[in-house]
């Protein structure tokens, strides 16, 4: 691995180098010599939005390659278009990619680097005849384009002389013309079987300021055009792409070869869509727009900021796009194996704290009024070296309400009027009465506890069905909890009839606000971004809303797949 692209290695993950399509047709143009320089790709975002998990995909993959086969994988922003581009999105997505692990050296590259030579080089393919200038409107250009069926039809402009096309390419960068008077269309085809050939717009009139090059431009290149023209100026030896790239390789190909330049090999590869989720910008942008959900980095979403802030770990992602691997057809992956990467990389790291999100009042009557005992608890029981911590018990406990029922049923072993559990490294405790308020709702429990079963074993050899989590009142710490869920009630969000609306599939509970839980006091010094496990609930992560007089936590993920369980019960 060089020293410019390092990633964070998964110890969850063996250290077999994968294998796929795009892995051995590398191999292969290594061993054939076809590449005798050091392999580059490059991930090419578009800053005109947030990354989200399907471009983690994107990311694992070229970077991936490039430090197995001991390349460089560059970060190229393609800023060609100003009217929708933006720095915040520059700044998001280089933060997202590091935060993933990975690192592209000195600086970030752009398309906007390459404007004067895209712009020379368009001079040239002008002055062989292989570009012109079209006065047609856009609306024009695309009714004459033609269809997969039929060809398209030459504009009257195809056939101006290269000097008279080249006076007026000048006369475009130099601002005499209005925004959409004319464009720069590359002379292939019109009636060649794949559109893309029938003579692409190079260039098109914009005034919008950069968010680089300011003004300085008027003019601005097709995303096509500079595309691919990007990968040979930077010796991008595998131009790795999604499959919907296809069809414009033959394109990429025809203005290297008439350029004469540095040739990328591009290979496609299938897109990566995940069950319950949708990754679609527009879409993503209308969820926002319709206030479905708070914002781009709302952890419901997708995005890589919503993952983040949600607490999901950038191992699981890498993971979990290692595991789904790279397959030349698209399919849904289920986001349940998202869920087992996060739930198996959390459980070896993260620390176990207790924490009640439904309480109930516990009240131990024959434990001395006043006293707070200390007791040990374990940090993480996959992680020796992580210790143990100090809790505080006290006669005065908050347990989960669902741990307790009056009349429980025959398979219930937890809390109930005469029976006996033990607390989570502390008692055992025996319920001795239910305390109700005027509505007949239980507000408290008498209890007794066992001074004898401290650590929780009994020196008589007794057993107990139950173990609880459980908080001393008079220490904790009060708290706001988000409880998140899958933001989609079905499978494919957007799969619905014409007279439907794919909204309509949301999940009404996808988020549940908890305002008053209380939590070891421990918790109280996490700070936003770290995440831990609270015993028999899941894993929860501290969210930036997090204040000195209010801590505000959000679950990550369940222990376990509840979800899929729930589903086979009928919701």
């Amino acid at each position: 691995m060089i020293e410019a692209m390092t990633t964070k290695s998964d110890d969850h993950v063996a250290d077999e180098a994968p294998r796929d399509f795009l892995r051995d047709a590398v191999t292969e143009d290594v061993d054939s010599g076809r590449v005798t320089k050091a392999i580059v790709t490059r991930f090419p975002p578009e800053p005109n939005a947030y990354l989200h998990v399907g471009h983690a995909k994107a990311i694992c993959v070229n970077f991936g390659i490039a430090e197995q086969f001991g390349g460089h994988c560059n970060l190229r922003f393609d800023d060609t278009n100003p009217a929708r581009e933006e720095q915040e999105y520059v700044d998001s997505m280089i933060e997202d990619i590091r935060w993933l692990g990975f690192d592209w050296g000195e600086k970030e590259r752009y398309a906007s680097d390459y404007f004067e030579q895209l712009y020379e080089w368009a001079c040239e393919l002008i002055g062989k005849g292989l570009a012109y200038v079209d006065d047609q409107s856009a609306e024009q250009i695309r009714s004459a384009r033609g269809t997969l069926t039929e060809p398209g039809q030459n504009s009257p402009c195809r056939d101006r002389s290269p000097e008279e096309s080249l006076d007026l390419f000048q006369r475009m960068r130099a601002g005499e013309f209005t925004d959409g008077e004319k464009v720069l269309r590359a002379k292939i085809d019109m009636a060649a079987p794949n559109v893309n050939l029938r003579d692409p717009v190079m260039y098109r009139i914009l005034r919008a300021t950069h968010h680089r090059t300011g003004d300085a431009w008027c003019i601005y290149p097709m995303y096509d055009w500079a595309h691919g023209q990007g990968d040979s100026l930077e010796e991008v030896t595998h131009s790795l792409c999604t499959l919907e790239f296809e069809d414009h390789r033959p394109l990429y190909d025809w203005y290297i070869e008439h350029l004469g330049i540095f040739p990328s090999r591009q290979i496609e590869y299938a897109r990566g869509n995940i069950t319950y989720t949708v990754t679609s910008k527009r879409r993503l942008l209308a969820l926002i727009e319709n206030g479905c959900v708070d914002g781009w980095d709302d952890p419901r979403l997708p995005t890589l900021q919503g993952m983040r802030r949600r607490g999901v770990p950038p191992e699981a992602i890498r993971r979990f796009w290692r595991e789904v691997g790279v397959a030349k057809r698209e399919n849904n992956v289920e986001v349940s194996l998202l869920e087992f990467c996060m739930r198996d990389h959390l459980n070896k790291v993260a620390p176990r704290f207790m924490g009640v999100l439904n309480p109930l009042k516990v009240v131990i009557e024959n434990y001395p009024e006043g006293e707070v005992e200390m007791l040990e608890g374990v940090n993480n029981p996959e992680d020796p070296a992580a210790g143990t911590r100090q809790i505080p018990f006290a006669r005065e406990l908050w347990i989960e309400r669902d741990d307790f029922m009056e009349d429980p049923p025959k398979k219930f072993f937890r809390l109930a009027p005469g029976r006996e559990v033990r607390l989570r490294y502390a008692y055992f405790i025996t319920c001795t009465e239910v305390v109700k308020d005027a509505n007949g709702e239980i507000t408290e429990l008498r209890c007794t506890y066992d001074p004898a079963t401290k650590g929780g074993d009994a020196p008589d050899g007794r057993k107990v069905k139950a173990t609880m989590h459980w908080v001393a009142d008079k220490t904790a710490v009060a708290a706001e909890v988000r409880l998140y869920d899958r933001l989609f009630t079905i499978e494919n969000p957007t799969d619905v009839a014409e007279d439907e609306d794919w909204l309509d599939n949301l999940n009404p509970s996808s988020l549940q606000t908890l305002p008053t839980c209380y939590l070891e006091p421990a918790l109280a010094h996490l700070t936003p971004g770290e995440v831990c496990q609270f015993e028999r609930l899941g894993y929860f992560c501290v969210d930036p809303d997090t204040t000195a007089d209010q801590p505000v936590f959000n679950r990550t993920v369940t222990l376990r797949d509840a979800w899929t369980k729930s589903q086979k019960k009928g919701g």
